[in-house]
């Protein structure tokens, strides 16, 4: 899934301002600005100066609405940042169970470790997020059940 997901073509210049707007939107849970920045051109998977993305913003804060909005238009779901976080790192530290499923659900990896050495799971047990991996071993049932059908 492309860092460039979005309205804009791979000849479109992010400036960082233009970053910093959208991952504003995302932090804030401001759906209707994210759109918005999306259909001007500013692509969904633009980085600050740090290697966030809008889906490591929306995942820390539990903005349900706006994940599934990246991860429907190509977000990358194991986008990494400086410190190899991934969105779903953010969203298990801070305990959103539902984005957690979501994450899980679109592929990404709970066993990926950031600069720490540590993976989302060791986050959320860090912080007491215990029911965090319930969801995690939910989540991966379920894909699991789902392949099953499948094949």
């Amino acid at each position: 899934m492309g860092a460039e997901s979005g309205a804009a073509g791979p000849n479109h210049e992010t400036s960082p301002e233009d970053a910093e707007a959208l991952l504003d939107a995302a932090r804030y849970g401001d759906l209707e600005d994210l759109m918005s920045l999306a259909t001007a051109g500013i692509p969904l998977g633009s980085k600050d100066e740090q290697g966030r993305t809008a889906l490591h913003m929306a995942a820390a804060n539990g903005h349900l609405d706006i994940v599934e909005y990246l991860i429907g238009r190509g977000a990358d779901v194991n986008a990494i940042n400086e410190e190899k976080n991934t969105p779903l790192h953010w969203a298990c530290l801070n305990g959103h169970i539902q984005v957690v499923k979501n994450l899980i659900l679109a592929g990404a990896d709970a066993s990926l470790l950031n600069s720490h050495e540590r993976s989302p799971i060791d986050e959320a047990v860090s912080r007491g997020k215990l029911e965090v991996i319930d969801a995690i071993n939910t989540a991966a049932a379920q894909l699991e059940l789902m392949r099953a059908v499948v094949s």
